[in-house]
């Protein structure tokens, strides 16, 4: 277990970050960073605190976080909810990719090792072995998973250009080189290490491209294109609370001939395994756990919101919002409620890996998409206007010009201005700032286009069960005789 310290310090190396047309010199020091620095810092003091109960005893008899869990039981799976919560309440549920995350895919990969054995003995100890490194130091592991957006009609290797997706330049008897690029490094820009795959579907002839392996973010030739911050030149924390706290970044990532040494590479040339590792092992199913923890713990903060604002408006009172309120607690309380059902009647494997059950699972996942956007929605009508009245600072407050009109006029029926000022803020930062809009696009595509997570739940709902249903009924009855129709 590391302090928050220990991990700012972690980050002081010659990593190459680009934003705003030059290259950072020091993460930890550039404002488009320290935000979200001082967060995940937050969140490593939060697991190295023995009261937040956050560590486990590992399977080497060593101390780690949580988060690096295996989970082998119902039980573990609990533990494991607690303590994602335990980091999702910190950050509101909106740090999409905090270092939980990456780490329930690695402990999915090192539990089902058996997996890679398939790519030869060295593949499956490397796993295990990179596993234990992240774990026992308690690293921060981001992903790039995703090609570029070039022309997705075509196969990788179908490009004019082959280098334009990540893929293998060179074969060394102590490595590979790695050239391309890769979307999306959410959280890249602030981590120790990456790790770099592709989960969207390969094809044959894709076999350069059919590759998995870390790579520390400091690595000769990996350079990262921020976008555009979301904190840097924030009047403050308290006009923009959200944004300036947990701007995770996101960055597009380009190999220069970036040098891979054989014992970060797990998967190598393998189109079949690239796929195995996320859907024959426990990861895509431990990962969107992870996911749906937090995304549970952004929509009771979201709906939190919309009771305080029409409480503070006194239109609680009405039923048309009292309408629109029960609406967000029904989509809140199923979303917590089918993650739940996903641990409670979780699956066993030969193996004995647990994971949650996949129909509960991706069930909400199928409707990530929908489900923000309606949230955000009402939480823009319960807002009204009242979003784009208030001040531009807080400097408007408390400046001696300005002070006295902004306390009479904007006010609640029961708080002060500065109380109702707040609230709304925090509201504009939901709904309508860089910020709120980014999450709602993130949230439309966590686990891709509609279609591919609408197909996981397709094919793991189970239909055989209400297909049988179906033919039950049909079999109770039949076409009448011809003395029955006369």
């Amino acid at each position: 277990m590391r302090t928050g310290q220990q991990y700012k310090d972690s980050l002081k190396d010659n990593r190459c970050i680009y934003i705003g047309g030059e290259r950072v010199q020091d993460v930890t020091t550039h404002p488009a960073f320290t935000g979200i620095i001082d967060t995940v810092a937050g969140l490593y003091d939060i697991a190295a605190d023995p009261k937040n109960n956050m560590t486990y005893v590992t399977e080497d008899g060593t101390i780690a976080n949580k988060i690096y869990m295996i989970p082998r039981s119902r039980e573990d799976l609990q533990e494991r909810r607690e303590a994602i919560t335990t980091w999702a309440e910190a950050t509101c549920g909106f740090v999409g990719r905090s270092p939980d995350h990456v780490a329930s895919f690695l402990a999915s990969f090192a539990g089902a090792s058996h997996v890679f054995e398939r790519g030869g003995q060295r593949s499956q100890d490397n796993v295990v072995n990179f596993y234990k490194f992240a774990r026992d130091n308690d690293l921060y592991v981001s992903y790039v998973i995703i090609p570029p957006q070039v022309d997705r009609s075509k196969a990788a290797h179908e490009l004019d250009e082959k280098y334009v997706a990540m893929a293998v330049f060179e074969e060394r008897e102590d490595g590979i080189v790695v050239r391309g690029s890769q979307m999306l490094g959410t959280g890249s820009a602030v981590s120790n290490y990456l790790f770099c795959s592709v989960i969207s579907p390969l094809r044959p002839g894709d076999e350069d491209y059919a590759i998995s392996f870390a790579v520390p973010m400091d690595a000769p030739g990996l350079k990262l294109y921020a976008r555009p911050s979301y904190a840097q030149d924030k009047p403050s924390t308290f006009d923009y609370p959200l944004s300036t706290q947990f701007d995770e970044s996101d960055s597009f990532v380009v190999f220069d001939d970036v040098f891979i040494p054989w014992e970060h590479v797990f998967v190598y040339k393998n189109i079949d395994l690239v796929r195995a590792q996320f859907h024959e092992t426990p990861a895509h199913a431990v990962g969107n756990n992870q996911a749906q923890i937090r995304f549970a713990t952004k929509l009771k903060f979201v709906i939190g919101v919309a009771r305080k604002m029409a409480e503070m408006n006194g239109t609680d009172k009405f039923p048309q919002v009292q309408e629109k309120l029960g609406e967000l607690a029904s989509i809140a309380s199923t979303v917590e409620g089918m993650m739940l059902a996903s641990e409670y009647q979780c699956i066993q494997d030969e193996h004995g890996l647990v994971r949650p059950n996949p129909r509960f699972l991706y069930g909400i996942v199928g409707m990530q998409d929908t489900i923000y956007s309606s949230v955000i929605k009402i939480l823009r009508e319960l807002a009204g206007g009242g979003v784009l009245q208030g001040p531009s600072t807080y400097r408007e407050i408390i400046h001696p010009e300005t002070a006295s009109d902004i306390a009479k006029y904007i006010r609640g029926g029961n708080v002060d201005s500065t109380q109702k000022i707040q609230l709304f803020k925090l509201a504009w930062d939901i709904v309508g700032s860089e910020f709120g809009g980014r999450h709602q696009q993130y949230e439309m595509f966590y686990n891709g286009a509609p279609f591919v997570v609408k197909g996981y739940s397709f094919r793991n709902y189970g239909y055989q069960e209400a297909v049988k249903l179906v033919e039950r009924f049909l079999d109770s009855y039949q076409l009448p005789h011809d003395e029955e129709r006369k």
